[in-house]
């Protein structure tokens, strides 16, 4: 199984680490990473295999947005069957 995690935010130093840091407590292996910095804004989107996801889907979702909320971004969570439902109208 997979989700795709977004991040969204101010540019700052150790962004990809703290969200990398965070997916790897919960057992989250980061398959693809696709980020960019537009000015001052940083975008990045990453698929992630969460097969043997240590917690709850929902409760992970949940720690990642804390995350983003600490950090000054927002950082979204989607269950690939959501993003595959939502993408295929």
């Amino acid at each position: 199984m997979k989700a795709v995690l977004t991040v969204v935010g101010k540019d700052s130093v150790g962004i990809l680490a703290k969200v990398s840091n965070g997916c790897a407590d919960y057992n989250v292996n980061i398959i693809e990473v696709s980020q960019s910095v537009l000015s001052d804004m940083f975008c990045m989107i990453m698929v992630c295999d969460i097969t043997n996801i240590s917690c709850d889907f929902g409760d992970f979702a949940d720690k990642m947005k804390a995350l983003g909320d600490a950090m000054g971004m927002s950082i979204h969570v989607m269950h690939e069957d959501i993003f595959n439902s939502m993408h295929s109208i």
